[in-house]
């Protein structure tokens, strides 16, 4: 029996429950689905957890997430571009681990590939190495970064035919087929729907057997 991938906005909502850990594709914002984002504001979802690159403006990306106190932690790469984000963070209200960026991808394919984790040389001998295992390979020192898994990844994709394969524009291809890998489900919002054959399959960033739903953000393509 086949799984319906293809979904209504008003059959979102309940797709997400407060206290979700939340993997999202983009890069300030580039490749952020905002039209999921505006779901969780919505039904007012909380006690989020945020896992991506960073978090946006204060009014793009996952940034309104932040403004509107439905998150209580954030893992990302860095949150210089969203103010409030750091102020939330000294006032104890806001829980952030920042992570390097390259670390934080690799964990994140860590946890797709079910594997137990990775060795970075990245923080040796700086605060990021407290309370994490190091070892000794070939005579240099390497911390132990664990994998990092979601209940949900919400993704941008510019097309998407029904089986869910899906192709991102320019740097929206960034976080995006990454964290398909790494959550147990994934929503994708995209920008047209096509026929399963009408996209050559070299052009596939992130194959079907990933996506678990698809929803279309601005209005029916190709006759759908």
């Amino acid at each position: 029996m086949s799984v319906r991938k293809i979904v209504e906005w008003s059959e979102v909502g309940a797709m997400f429950q407060d206290g979700n850990s939340i993997l999202f594709g983009g890069f300030m914002g580039v490749g952020t689905p905002t039209g999921l984002v505006s779901v969780l504001i919505e039904n007012g979802t909380k006690n989020l957890t945020l896992i991506g690159n960073d978090t946006a403006f204060e009014k793009t990306g996952v940034g309104p997430l932040i403004s509107s106190g439905q998150v209580k932690k954030v893992i990302v790469s860095h949150i210089g571009t969203n103010a409030l984000t750091g102020k939330k963070m000294i006032a104890g209200e806001l829980e952030v681990d920042l992570v390097p960026q390259g670390t934080l991808i690799e964990r994140i394919r860590c946890g797709g590939a079910g594997l137990g984790g990775v060795l970075t040389p990245t923080g040796v001998g700086t605060v990021v190495e407290e309370g994490k295992t190091k070892m000794v390979v070939n005579g240099q020192e390497f911390l132990v970064e664990l994998p990092i898994r979601a209940d949900v990844a919400i993704l941008k994709a510019k097309r998407a035919d029904k089986a869910g394969n899906l192709v991102y524009e320019r740097a929206a291809r960034n976080f995006n087929p990454v964290i398909a890998f790494a959550a147990d489900l994934v929503i994708v919002e995209v920008d047209e729907l096509v026929e399963v054959g009408d996209i050559d399959p070299d052009m596939v960033m992130t194959p079907g057997a990933l996506v678990d739903k698809i929803v279309l953000s601005t209005g029916l393509c190709d006759g759908f």
